[in-house]
C-alpha cells in the first residue's frame, strides 16, 4: 500500500510542512528510518533522530517547532502518537485475511451456536451451549467451557482458556494463554489444613476489552470478577476473585490485584504493581512501577514506592535516602563530639 503526504494529512486532518506529493509504503522507527516510510516523534528524546532520518514523512505533535533543518516531510497532528495508532489500525485491517468457517478437527457441541461468518480454528473445543457471536475469530487449541458467551467480533488466540459461564463482550481480543474464570484463591483454615471454598461465581468482560498473554482472571466466589469496557491488560497480569477494575483502565505486565479490590476508571498501572485486597483505587490514579498499594487510594492520586506515597513525597525520600551514609557518618561524629565533651566534664 502507498500512500502521499496529501493523502495521509487530509485523512488525519493534519497540515503539511513539505512535499506534500512524497510518498510512503511502510513503518520505521524514527532512529532506524529508510526512504520511503513514515515514522512518528512524540517523545523529544528522540528529536536529534529528526534532523538525519532518511524517512520521507514524520508525524509530530501540532506544538513542535523543528530547532534545525530537516529533510523529510512533516504531518502536524494534535497527538502524533494516537495519528500513528490510526494509520497502523487502518492497514491491518486491509491486510488482514477474514478467516471463516469451523476447521474439521474443532470439537464443538452439538448445543453450542456459531454465528455468522465466524472462524473456529483447529483442535479448538467449544462447549455445551455456548454462545459465539457473529464475525469472531478463535484461533487454533482455544478452549471455551460450557454456557459461555462470546459477543460479536471478538478475537480468542491460541490455547486461550475460558472457563463455563463466563461472559466476553463484544470487540474483545484475549491474546494466547490466557485463562479466564479459573477459580479463585479461596482456602479457610481448619486446623492444620486449609478447605477449599467453591467459586461458584464468573469472569464478565466488557466490551472492547484486551487481554495480554498468560494473564489470569479469576472468577468471583459469588457473583462476578468484572473486566469493565475499554479496560486493557498487559502480559503475565494475576487478578483475584471478585476483582472490579473500572472502564479505560491500564495496567502494564506482572501487576497482581488482590481479591475484591474495586479499581476506578481511567487508572494507569505501571509493571509490577501490587494491590492488597479489599481495597477501592479512586478514578484516575496513577500507580508507578513496582509500587505496593496496601491503603486506599482518592481519585487523581500519583504513586509509587512499597508502600505506596505520593510522588511528591516518594521524590523527596528518596533524596534523603541517598544522603544517609553521609548522614551517619556526621552523626558518628556528632556522638564522638559528645563523649569527648562528657569526658572533659567529668574529669573536672
Amino acid at each position: 500500500m502507498e500512500f502521499s503526504a496529501e493523502e495521509l494529512a487530509t485523512f488525519l486532518n493534519g497540515k503539511i510542512e513539505g512535499n506534500p506529493k512524497v510518498k510512503v509504503n511502510n513503518f520505521s522507527k524514527i532512529e532506524e528510518s529508510k526512504k520511503g516510510s513514515l515514522t512518528f516523534l512524540a517523545n523529544l528524546k528522540y528529536e536529534h533522530y529528526l534532523y538525519r532520518t532518511d524517512a520521507s514523512i514524520v508525524l509530530v505533535n501540532s506544538d513542535f517547532i523543528p530547532s534545525a533543518t530537516v529533510r523529510a516531510t512533516l504531518i502536524k497532528v494534535p497527538n502524533a502518537y494516537n495519528a500513528l495508532a490510526t494509520l497502523m489500525n487502518m492497514v491491518e485491517q486491509t491486510q488482514q485475511e477474514q478467516k471463516t468457517g469451523v476447521h474439521p478437527s474443532a470439537c464443538i457441541a452439538a448445543s453450542a451456536q456459531v454465528g455468522k461468518n465466524s472462524f473456529v480454528g483447529a483442535m479448538a473445543c467449544i462447549g455445551e451451549h455456548t454462545v459465539i457471536g457473529h464475525n469472531c475469530v478463535i484461533h487454533p487449541f482455544a478452549c471455551i467451557g460450557d454456557h459461555v458467551h462470546v459477543g460479536d467480533h471478538t478475537i480468542i488466540y491460541p490455547h486461550v482458556t475460558v472457563y463455563a459461564h463466563c461472559i466476553v463482550g463484544q470487540r474483545c481480543i484475549i491474546h494466547a494463554g490466557a485463562v479466564v474464570g479459573a477459580d479463585g484463591f479461596g482456602f479457610a483454615p481448619e486446623g492444620q489444613a486449609y478447605m477449599k471454598i467453591p467459586q461458584i461465581g464468573n469472569v464478565v468482560l466488557e466490551d472492547e476489552v484486551e487481554i495480554g498473554a498468560n494473564t489470569t482472571i479469576d472468577r468471583a466466589v459469588m457473583g462476578s470478577t468484572i473486566i469493565r469496557r475499554g479496560v486493557k491488560l498487559d502480559n503475565l497480569i494475576q487478578i483475584a476473585h471478585n476483582v472490579e477494575i473500572g472502564e479505560d483502565t491500564v495496567m502494564a505486565a506482572q501487576t497482581g490485584i488482590a481479591g475484591s479490590t474495586k479499581i476506578g476508571r481511567h487508572c494507569m498501572f505501571a509493571g509490577q504493581v501490587g494491590i492488597a485486597g479489599h481495597l477501592h483505587i479512586g478514578d484516575g490514579a496513577v500507580i508507578a512501577a513496582q509500587s505496593g498499594i496496601m491503603r486506599n487510594l482518592q481519585p487523581d492520586t500519583t504513586v509509587m514506592g512499597t508502600p505506596a506515597i505520593q510522588s511528591k513525597d516518594f521524590f523527596r525520600s528518596t533524596a534523603i535516602f541517598n544522603k544517609l551514609p553521609d548522614v551517619y557518618k556526621a552523626l558518628n561524629r556528632l556522638q564522638q563530639e559528645v563523649e569527648e565533651l562528657k569526658s572533659k566534664i567529668t574529669t573536672k
